[in-house]
């Protein structure tokens, strides 16, 4: 299913990223080596960075937001990479002695806080938070052991006992450096196994490896944040000029909102798409209905898993349209009763809070199954002329039937797939310092059956 999708989305998007290309070409000193897909890497859903040992960087370069502009951002990168943001997915199991060693390129001091986790070891002894005077506890300068700054390192150390998403950040100065970037997810995979959220059976969602359809994981990030471009400028100015930075963290407010690192529509394009060097990860989600009849019943009963992150300081209501989620699991935990009962419930908007993580399953089903013959739908279409198109109608309202369309128009739908948007409902932040529709939006392509031709 999706090994044509980088040229499915390249197409899409390209028509419609002038904004965001050309804030990438007045990059100071041009754009840098992107990151690179390895062998295998899905262009679409989640990308991970399998451990359980990490060698991470800190960086700094620019990323290009949906209005033209650019930021200069921190992030963490692979050891010898190219710069990123946000951090790379790490991927452990349970179970897993996770290693991160940290080297610090940056001109401060800087850490990475793993929530969730316990007994931390910072260079083999128990994590600490940092004062100024070691003994003299008024001056707190990190909320862990740092990395110095121009080339300190820092090794981390903890078992990953429980299964779930989670978050890390820089704990040293977190107002500022998690504001500017510092942060990724961690996904620590059950012993159940890599198809199930957590160690239960309801909670298993579709992988390649219990799909009848290739390439069929249906697993998503959604990692939300923000940008303040004052306060960037203001550390831009110290880290570059040297200047003192006198950005007043009261006066902090978000113009920008991103989802992977991206803004809409850019978070539809692929993993890795070539406009986007410093923000490999897209936001799109493809998925084909549950109740494939085309599939075995033991292939594809159980959809998608959405793995949602907060770095922000406000609250991000997500709503994915026409698709309640079931969410299943908060901060690391999964919702069961002291009995293991189900405390799952369903949500059409799921309200992340600063700092928490939810894990959501999600079905998507062809409740009608409406067919151009067999079952059409009980209204009459309108002729072509007194229709208007938007660029992902196929001009048919039938999954996996293209229609005819006016001439020259440009429609971006492939094979008759499904287009539905899933965007922050909060939407004042669905807005690029005042560009509306941009930001954190981001779509679910529903692909037709596993027995029809889509690319």
């Amino acid at each position: 299913m999706q090994r044509n999708a980088y040229h499915r989305r390249q197409r899409a998007t390209a028509a419609i990223l002038a904004l965001g290309l050309a804030g990438l070409v007045g990059v100071v000193g041009g754009p840098s080596p992107a990151p690179v897909a390895a062998a295998g890497e899905p262009l679409v859903g989640i990308v991970c960075s399998t451990g359980p040992t990490f060698h991470l960087e800190t960086d700094a370069d620019y990323i290009a937001l949906p209005d033209g502009n650019t930021a200069y951002m921190y992030g963490y990168k692979p050891a010898g990479g190219a710069f990123q943001h946000p951090g790379p997915v790490l991927c452990v199991q349970e179970g897993d002695t996770v290693t991160v060693t940290l080297t610090n390129t940056l001109p401060r001091d800087v850490s990475i806080m793993f929530p969730g986790q316990e007994n931390v070891l910072a260079d083999g002894q128990p994590a600490q938070p940092q004062f100024s005077t070691p003994g003299d506890l008024t001056t707190l300068t990190s909320l862990t052991n740092v990395a110095t700054a121009n080339g300190g390192t820092v090794t981390y150390q903890f078992v990953a006992s429980h299964p779930g998403t989670f978050l890390y950040e820089s704990g040293t100065d977190p107002e500022v450096q998690v504001r500017m970037g510092l942060f990724g997810a961690l996904i620590v995979r059950p012993a159940m196994g890599a198809d199930y959220a957590y160690n239960r059976a309801d909670s298993r969602f579709t992988t390649e490896a219990n799909s009848a359809a290739a390439n069929n994981t249906e697993e998503f990030l959604v990692l939300l944040s923000e940008i303040d471009p004052f306060l960037n400028q203001a550390v831009e100015n110290r880290d570059r000029n040297g200047a003192s930075s006198n950005f007043n963290l009261d006066n902090y407010h978000p113009r920008y909102w991103l989802v992977n690192g991206r803004g809409f529509p850019d978070s539809i394009a692929d993993n890795y798409a070539s406009w986007l060097p410093n923000q490999p990860y897209g936001a799109l989600a493809e998925v084909t209905p549950s109740d494939d009849p085309a599939l075995p019943s033991v292939g594809h009963p159980f959809g998608g898993m959405a793995r949602y992150i907060n770095v922000g300081t406000e609250n991000y209501p997500f709503h994915p349209h026409g698709n309640n989620g079931k969410v299943i699991g908060r901060d690391g935990h999964p919702l069961e009763g002291p009995g293991s009962e189900d405390l799952s419930y369903e949500k059409f908007a799921i309200n992340i809070g600063p700092g928490q993580t939810y894990d959501v399953l999600f079905r998507w089903y062809d409740a009608e199954h409406y067919h151009p013959v067999s079952n059409p739908v009980p209204v009459e279409v309108p002729q072509v002329a007194n229709q208007t198109f938007g660029m992902f109608y196929s001009g048919s309202p039938y999954l996996g039937v293209v229609g005819p369309q006016p001439p020259g128009n440009q429609s971006l739908n492939q094979c008759g797939e499904y287009y539905i948007i899933s965007h922050n409902h909060a939407l004042y932040q669905i807005t690029s310092w005042g560009v509306n529709m941009t930001g954190p939006i981001t779509y679910m392509r529903i692909d037709p059956t596993a027995g029809s031709s889509c690319p």
